[in-house]
């Protein structure tokens, strides 16, 4: 679908081109007739692109449309991206292939091509045009500011390949399949962004990455240094994570399509996109190209036979991947709660990696603004299973607002509590909703107070073992009232976590974790114990984390506390029932 259809990148799948790969070298210039405004060598034909190209499972009489459109836009990519070409000269060629639209008789031999291919019905033109838009804009514009920018060059240089295929398959007025190839598209053209950093900026000098998001890695020359690895790795993560969500809202465009032979090319293409975002999760593009292989490429056929996975083994994948105390706690459950309970946990991971991500507060804020939309209007995989949870057992919309209302508040650059209270409602918020949603999917609503309880005690608990590390992101939980009763002034994060009296006032807030644990221990034995066993198994992971850091203090504090191997099999083996969740 969209580039799988005709490649994963430029165009929607055009891809961006690799000029040590053009015919006659590197440094070979691109032949173009300046009459027709056609390159005569093209940098790279159909069957080389990142993902399938025209694929055979496309019907014969379609796929030598789809060509036509292919090799149309082929040329158009290339005069944008010739290195020996001028910008005026480029804007100029392809102000000539653009007129070429309007002329079934036209000079121009790849638009005539189309015209002919396409019988008259018009399809591609409209698309064709936007891609165009696309191009001059390559010849013109290096940089871009922030996503939504990017997002705006995708949505003209990528989606109309969908658009166009949509249109040529019968489904030109299916406006959720529309939207979903949207998001393949520009899912694909941006991994072909992230996929080409190096080449790209070498050749082209061009970066499809925002400069907004390069600034967190310290700029575009440390984002580029081979040495800061560490810290591009966070802006690409962060990359891959929106990325990521644009796979989630394609996912249902397979089942969506009339076509069984698009609907598998779609399926596919999807399988791709999500095996190459691994790899790069996996690998550093700067650091050396990053690529599919023919067993990915052999699995995701396979896949796109079947349609793609439904949405809840997707979500179940995301969540085992976690390797998260909560997820050892979910093991207790079975079938549609234990679903249930992976639909709950992938939102409120997903909204916490918006909130923790390398990325401008702008940014995150804008992400966030989104999953309230989604809230009420499920586009996407995770969105779907959430509000199936929700359907299915009852979980508060109310709570999944206060979830995302805590992660507003950690998407501060620079993030300060003024009271106690605030503490508080910071902890209600963002563990007290898991908490509250958590017992009603357990099928025991009435422990909701409980839930809240031991949702601040298990968050009060992370605030403390974090507390070095959340000072590297500029952010103190601890409140400034009980700072400034201990004389410990405002400032950087790191020399308040570094003050004398800062560790006494972590000590009273372990006592009050402690104390927390000890009233859990006793109300939960006023509910049903095999309900609950997924919190307790919880609950005992945690206690075992707060006891170590009340052990240690935070005096010298050094490595954060963890679980031992040990510990974390014997929370699996409990959650089993088979085991006791105490001592």
């Amino acid at each position: 679908m969209g580039p799988g259809a005709l490649g994963g990148g430029q165009a929607g799948g055009l891809e961006r081109p690799r000029i040590s790969r053009h015919k006659g070298g590197m440094n070979a210039p691109v032949r173009v007739d300046a009459s027709l405004a056609v390159a005569a060598t093209p940098t790279r034909d159909h069957d080389e692109e990142n993902f399938p190209t025209a694929s055979l499972l496309l019907a014969k009489p379609l796929r030598a449309k789809v060509m036509a459109f292919y090799r149309f836009v082929r040329v158009a990519d290339d005069i944008g991206d010739s290195p020996d070409l001028a910008p005026e000269e480029k804007l100029r060629r392809l102000d000539a292939m653009d007129r070429a639209l309007d002329d079934p008789g036209t000079a121009v031999p790849e638009a005539a091509a189309m015209h002919r291919a396409m019988g008259g019905a018009g399809v591609g033109v409209a698309e064709a045009r936007l891609m165009l838009s696309a191009f001059r804009q390559d010849a013109v514009q290096h940089r871009y500011a922030d996503w939504d920018d990017l997002v705006d060059y995708c949505r003209r240089s990528a989606d109309p390949v969908g658009r166009m295929l949509l249109r040529l398959h019968g489904d030109g007025a299916n406006g959720p399949a529309n939207a979903a190839a949207d998001a393949l598209c520009t899912a694909l053209q941006i991994l072909n962004h992230l996929q080409d950093l190096v080449p790209d900026r070498k050749a082209l000098d061009r970066i499809y990455l925002p400069e907004s998001w390069m600034a967190i890695a310290g700029g575009e020359a440390a984002f580029f240094d081979p040495a800061n690895g560490a810290r591009r790795r966070e802006v690409l993560d962060a990359a891959l994570d929106r990325v990521e969500e644009q796979l989630d809202r394609a996912a249902i465009l397979p089942r969506l399509l009339r076509s069984r032979r698009l609907a598998v090319q779609s399926a596919m293409t999807i399988g791709c996109g999500r095996r190459l975002l691994a790899r790069l999760r996996r690998a550093d593009p700067v650091l050396g190209r990053v690529a599919l292989t023919k067993m990915d490429f052999a699995a995701a056929l396979a896949e796109g036979l079947r349609l793609g996975p439904p949405d809840a083994p997707v979500v179940a994948a995301r969540v085992s991947r976690t390797g998260s105390s909560f997820a050892r706690g979910m093991a207790a459950l079975k079938g549609g709660r234990r679903r249930a309970l992976w639909g709950v946990y992938a939102f409120c991971r997903a909204v916490d990696d918006i909130a923790d991500g390398a990325m401008p507060e702008a940014e995150k804020r804008r992400f966030l603004a989104d999953w309230r939309r989604k809230l009420d209007a499920q586009d996407c995989v995770l969105s779907r299973e959430l509000a199936w949870a929700r359907a299915e057992y009852g979980v508060p919309l109310a709570e999944c607002e206060a979830m995302i209302a805590g992660m507003e508040t950690d998407s501060a650059d620079r993030l300060r509590l003024e009271t106690e209270a605030d503490l508080d409602l910071y902890c209600r918020r963002v563990a007290g909703s898991v908490g509250a949603m958590s017992v009603r999917i357990f099928g025991a609503p009435e422990a909701e107070g409980f839930g809240l309880a031991l949702g601040h005690t298990f968050q009060l608990t992370n605030i403390l073992r974090d507390v070095d590390e959340d000072a590297l992101r500029e952010r103190v939980y601890i409140p400034r009232d009980l700072l400034a009763a201990a004389g410990i002034p405002d400032g950087p994060a790191q020399e308040i976590v570094a003050h004398p009296g800062f560790a006494a006032i972590c000590e009273r807030l372990g006592e009050r974790a402690r104390a927390g644990f000890a009233a859990a221990e006793r109300d939960i034995r006023q509910y049903d114990p095999q309900a609950l066993l997924p919190a307790a198994v919880m609950m005992w992971g945690y206690r075992r984390l707060l006891d170590r850091l009340l052990a240690r203090g935070w005096q010298a504090r050094g490595t954060r506390p963890r679980l031992t191997t040990g510990e974390k099999l014997r929370m699996a083996w409990m959650a089993l029932g088979s085991g006791k969740a105490r001592g």
